[in-house]
C-alpha cells in the first residue's frame, strides 16, 4: 500500500511524462500515461486493503478480512477521511460477532467520520441499535433504528428493522 500523499506524487509525475510526450510529439505514448493517471487517484479514493477485505467479507471469511485491514499501518495517517470510516465500520462488523463494546466504539467513530453509502450507514446505526437494545437503551435504539429506517432507500433492512422494533416493545 502506497501512502496517499505517494499516490498524489504519482498522480503528477505521470501527468507530467505524459504533457512531455505531448511535446515530443509522441502522442500515443502521452494519452497512455494520462489515462494511467486513473489507477492512483481511484487508488486514492478507494484505498486497496478496504476493497479487498470487502471482498473477503462478503465471502464470509472474517479472517482473510481482518488480514486486508491488519495491513494498514497508522489509519489516520495513511487514508482520507471516508476510508478512515469503512475501516472503521470494517472493523466493527467483524468485531460485533464476539465484542459489543468495541463494535460500538467502532460503529460510532465509522458514524462520525462519515460513510458515503446510505446503505453502509443504516447497517451501522443498525447495529447501533441492536447494542443498544441489548443493553437495555430503549429510547437511544429507537432513535437509532428510525434513522436507519430513513436511510434504507431500497428497503433491503425492512425486516430487520421491523424485528427489532417488535423486540423493543417487549423491553
Amino acid at each position: 500500500m502506497f501512502h496517499k500523499n505517494i499516490k498524489l506524487v504519482l498522480v503528477v509525475i505521470l501527468v507530467t511524462l505524459g504533457i512531455w510526450q505531448f511535446t515530443e510529439n509522441y502522442i500515443g505514448n502521452g494519452i497512455f500515461l494520462i489515462l494511467l493517471t486513473i489507477i492512483p487517484i481511484f487508488l486514492y479514493f478507494k484505498n486497496e486493503f478496504i476493497l479487498l477485505a470487502f471482498l473477503k467479507l462478503r465471502k464470509q471469511d472474517f479472517a482473510g478480512a481482518k488480514n486486508w485491514l491488519d495491513k494498514i499501518k497508522n489509519p489516520e495517517t495513511a487514508l482520507v477521511k471516508k476510508q478512515q470510516g469503512y475501516y472503521n465500520y470494517l472493523h466493527g462488523l467483524m468485531v460485533s460477532q464476539t465484542n459489543l463494546n468495541q463494535a460500538e466504539k467502532y460503529f460510532k467513530k465509522a458514524i462520525e467520520l462519515g460513510l458515503s453509502m446510505d446503505m453502509d450507514l443504516a447497517v451501522a446505526k443498525l447495529n447501533l441499535a441492536g447494542i443498544a437494545m441489548s443493553r437495555r437503551r430503549k429510547i437511544e435504539a429507537t432513535n437509532l433504528l428510525n434513522e436507519a429506517n430513513k436511510l434504507d432507500k431500497q428497503k433491503m433492512l425492512k425486516e430487520q428493522i421491523t424485528m427489532m422494533k417488535q423486540q423493543l416493545k417487549k423491553i
